[in-house]
């Protein structure tokens, strides 16, 4: 198998902290800093300042909130120290020497604590490796931090900065500490390059899908459920129909079996599986019953062993592809919440498959197959593979204690994508707890970027529910266990879709695909009789029966973005026609409704993205 995309290339990409505009973005939020420091020179407290996707941000503990035209000050500021061209300098310190240097701010003295202990790096992530304590110096600004950094402001372009909004922040991401302030902006290496970035904001914000979610009635979000709970809609519950039975197609042609399992569990299970060592804060808390105790699944894995536990197994039964669209809870922190792209309950397109060592390149390789077929279907041109890997000190902590195994999967994970050359790039101390995972990246049509799906390899587990098969020496062995999700979570794939087709779905994923439109009351018969005659197909269609004028029911009807309308009036009822008005505004008159419904079937049969 080789999965060669013409529109990415086979070369690993640049890792991002090593860019330009990592550096770019990385001073910018220092000189950002030194602005307000001397908006608020006796009062200001500054935390933390690093680069992120698209952009910076630094926050901020002042004496007063933040206005829009706080900003433009601050943004016309950085200008002047941008055109100082003043140099950035780095100094390695002792933990007393930055002490005393940053005596008079707090969170930069909580941060030292952490770099003295080895515990947390300057930007309050836990690291497991004793850092420098190190400090850059611009003009009058010092501040903590490991860079890396431009050489001087000049080489920041002023044209291609902005601040884009102020945001509250609690210190280190704990809802129990202070809120902060904190601001974002975003820079680039030209003022095209900018513009062309503030264009696609304005396209994503008339795209979100938590706007067109609720005007296209997909789902809702209610506080009595509770957060981050999503309600599907009639609408959107066709779209995880249809989803589905995508999905079902898909894994039946590549050798999947169907199970289902239940939503919980004794803790035991977790246990087992690792998940209450290495992934309790991320569960629900338990309840507890006649003495036992509970968990809500965070995962399907755990089930889909004891499932392949529950009779002996041969190596003539292996690859075996356990397949589950499962629903999961997670807890995510509520300022982390986001639509459905971050959510507490999830339906996961979830599938376990245990393999010998010998089957694992061509297994998963068949599943990076599926990524791009998906890919194909839904037009997504451009995204890479990122391979997760672990990293040697946090292990026993924050993975699986067992640096062998972590080598070796690792290179077998290296050597199937180079084999089916498939472009990927590395990404340190990301994996999963029990193995390496390679995580899709997808962009949009409008060129924001996505977290999609996973590929993992999972090492440990399959050792720990004591799974074995019968070689063909009669010998026992423990399969590798491949945890893959092609299409992700229903919650996060229709979000993105949302977003990627600005609501505009195609025909076969439309939760209403045709609306018959009588022009007056009188028509309505011919409109009823012709729904009935179209649904009798498989398609779905409605008919507009309201008050409401002719021009007002069209109307209606795009609003809800749906492909066809089918206008019909006395010529139509009397020829056995329909006047058709396709969503993008063209128009097919008088045709004959047996021709409108096979053009549609065949639309919907080949999951076309043609109207």
């Amino acid at each position: 198998m080789s999965a060669k995309n013409e529109k990415s290339s086979l070369q690993a990409p640049e890792r991002y902290e090593d860019t330009d505009l990592y550096r770019i973005r990385h001073s910018a939020a220092h000189v950002m800093a030194q602005a307000v420091m001397e908006m608020f020179p006796a009062e200001a407290k500054i935390a933390i300042g690093p680069p992120i996707e698209n952009g910076f941000y630094y926050d901020f503990d002042l004496p007063r909130t933040l206005t829009p035209e706080d900003l433009e000050v601050i943004e016309k500021r950085m200008r002047q120290i941008i055109a100082g061209r003043h140099e950035f300098r780095r100094q390695v310190l002792s933990a007393d020497e930055a002490r005393q240097l940053f005596k008079d701010q707090p969170y930069k003295l909580e941060l030292i604590e952490g770099l003295e202990s080895g515990g947390y790096d300057e930007y309050g992530n836990p690291r497991e490796e004793k850092p420098d304590i190190s400090i850059y110096t611009h003009d009058t600004f010092t501040d903590l931090c490991r860079g890396p950094h431009v050489e001087n402001t000049g080489q920041i372009n002023p044209s291609a900065i902005k601040l884009m909004n102020v945001a509250g922040a609690y210190w280190r991401g704990d809802e129990k500490n202070k809120m902060l302030q904190r601001i974002y902006g975003t820079a680039w290496h030209n003022k095209d390059e900018l513009k062309a970035y503030l264009n696609m904001l304005e396209e994503a914000r008339k795209r979100d899908h938590r706007k067109l979610g609720k005007e296209l009635e997909i789902f809702t979000f209610d506080e009595e459920v509770g957060p981050g709970l999503p309600l599907w809609l009639p609408r959107g519950g066709v779209m995880i129909e249809e989803i589905e039975k995508l999905a079902k197609e898909m894994e039946d042609r590549h050798g999947y079996v169907r199970v289902r399992t239940p939503h919980l569990a004794k803790d035991e299970l977790f246990i087992k599986s690792g998940h209450l060592p290495y992934y309790a804060e991320s569960m629900f808390p338990p309840m507890e019953l006649e003495g036992v105790r509970y968990y809500v699944k965070p995962m399907n894995c755990p089930m889909h062993h004891k499932i392949y536990a529950s009779k002996p197994r041969s190596y003539r039964d292996l690859p075996l592809r356990l397949a589950e669209y499962g629903t999961c809870y997670r807890y995510e922190k509520s300022g982390e919440l986001f639509g459905l792209l971050r959510v507490r309950s999830m339906q996961m397109n979830d599938a376990h498959i245990y393999t010998t060592e010998d089957q694992f390149e061509e297994e998963f390789l068949d599943v990076i197959s599926m990524y791009l077929e998906y890919f194909e279907l839904f037009g997504i041109e451009k995204y890479i593979m990122r391979l997760s890997t672990h990293h040697k000190s946090g292990l026993g902590k924050k993975y699986v204690d067992n640096e062998r195994l972590w080598l070796k999967t690792e290179d077998m994970v290296r050597r199937a994508m180079n084999h089916g050359n498939v472009p990927y790039m590395e990404a340190p101390d990301e994996a999963a707890f029990y193995g390496p995972k390679i995580d899709v990246q997808i962009w949009s049509a409008i060129g924001r970027e996505f977290t999609l799906a996973t590929n993992q390899v999972d090492f440990a587990q399959p050792g720990r529910f004591n799974l074995t098969y019968t070689n063909s020496e009669g010998q026992d062995e423990t399969p590798l266990c491949i945890h893959r999700a092609p299409l992700s979570t229903h919650e996060r794939l229709i979000g993105f879709l949302i977003e990627h087709y600005a609501g505009n779905f195609p025909i076969w994923l439309s939760p209403e695909q045709v609306r018959v439109i009588p022009i007056t009351d009188a028509h309505n018969e011919y409109a009823e009789s012709l729904v009935k005659r179209i649904k009798a197909s498989g398609v779905r269609a409605d008919a507009d029966l309201s008050a409401e004028r002719m021009n007002a029911k069209i109307r209606q009807a795009q609003l809800m973005k749906i492909p066809y309308m089918l206008v019909v009036g006395d010529r139509e009822m009397t020829e056995e026609t329909v006047s058709v008005r396709k969503r993008d505004g063209s128009r097919i008159n008088d045709l004959p409704v047996s021709g409108f419904v096979e053009l549609v079937t065949e639309r919907i049969r080949t999951r076309s993205a043609e109207l």
